[in-house]
Parts: C-alpha cells; structure tokens; sequence
C-alpha cells in the first residue's frame, strides 16, 4: 500500500474513533482525543473536563471503552488514558459545543457568544473569537456573525502556533449552524517585549515632562 494511502486510512481511522468518543463522552465535557504508537500498543489519550464520567466506578467504563475500541477499530492492545482539561473556559473544543448546546435549547446566540467571550478572557485567554454560521437567528437566508474580544491572530507563525482551534455544528429548527472558535492564549513573546519598551518610553517621557 503507498505511504498516501495510509496517511489517509489512519486520517479516517483517527477521525472516526475522535467521533465515536465525542458521542460516548458528550456529558463528561469531552475535548478531544490523541492518539499514538507505542511499543506496547496504541495509546490513546481522551481529554474532558469531568474524567470520572470516563473512568467510570473503579474504572470500569474505561476498561469497557477499551474493548469496544478494540472490536470496533481493530487496535490488538489499546491503551485508554484519560486526562482532565481543568479549565473548560480555555478549551475551544468544550466550548464550540457547549455554544451548540445552547443553540439547540433555543438560547440567543447573540447571548451565548458574548457570554463565552466575556468567560474566555475573564480565565486569563489574550483573545478570542467565535463564528457562527448557517440560520442563527432563524430566518431563511444562512449568514455569519462574528464575535470577538481581545488579540487573535489570524495569519502567519503566530496564528498557527499559538491560536487554538475547535469546531461543531449543531442542527436546530432552523436548519444547521456551523460554530467555530479560536482562542490565543498567550502573547507572542516579541509583542510582550514591545510593549515594555512602549510603557517604558512612557514613564520616561512623563518623568521629563514633571522635571
């Protein structure tokens, strides 16, 4: 088989198991799973905001989760970690479908978005923004809305290492809305240098202007 063909049946492999975990841990907060080679197997690493609803009592959903993983993906000794994302408020993932949710009870979205921004920057994030696509206030025609609040980068170095990514949609009666976040959660060291030299200026200027 060529190295293509592999990349993309592991690709779809990765992307099949990440679904069927979402729906399993949906209540447990679920973030996202990785997955790796090992000597002894392949380990897989589940990240939610509650992993006692994955464990389960003496870790028996885990232990249950991991045959099903292995009759249903064909993994010959997987191994199911579980890790605890301690701040939900800073993972784009949780919140993408906890804006779902709230979409799907009726909640405003207007409402929704600005909360989550206002928690997001509140949790210590330097920015954020959410993009919301599709019949978000219920008319016939789809559009998309963007809220923000802070510094996001959106191009460049900075965009691809420091800005996380999540995305969701979520169906309503409306018809499909398409949720996506990002949240840059610290300042790139160069911006942080000028800054101090900016404030730094400024002391000096406003120390010679009192002398």
């Amino acid at each position: 088989m060529a190295v293509e063909k592999i990349f993309v049946k592991e690709g779809i492999k990765q992307a099949d198991i990440e679904e069927f975990l979402k729906k399993k841990f949906e209540k447990a907060d679920y973030s996202h799973t990785e997955i790796s080679r090992t000597p002894l197997g392949t380990r897989i690493i589940v990240y939610a905001h509650k992993p006692g609803l994955v464990i389960g009592r003496s870790g028996r959903r885990v232990n249950e989760i991991t045959e099903e993983i292995k009759e249903k993906f064909g993994f010959e000794n997987p191994l199911v970690d579980v890790k605890e994302v301690e701040n939900p408020f800073m993972d784009v993932n949780i919140i993408a479908r906890r804006i779902a949710k709230a979409l799907e009870r009726g909640i405003n979205y207007k409402k929704v978005a600005n909360y989550y921004l206002e928690k997001v920057i509140e949790s210590g994030a330097v920015g954020i923004q959410i993009i919301l696509a599709g019949k978000i206030s219920g008319v016939e025609r789809s559009r998309m809305q963007k809220f923000k609040a802070g510094f996001v980068a959106h191009s460049g170095g900075y965009a691809e290492q420091l800005v996380d990514k999540g995305f969701t949609q979520v169906i309503v009666r409306a018809g499909t809305i398409g949720i996506k976040v990002k949240i840059m959660k610290k300042m790139p060291k160069e911006v942080e240098m000028k800054e101090v030299e900016i404030k730094a200026e400024e002391a000096e200027l406003k120390q010679h202007n009192q002398s």
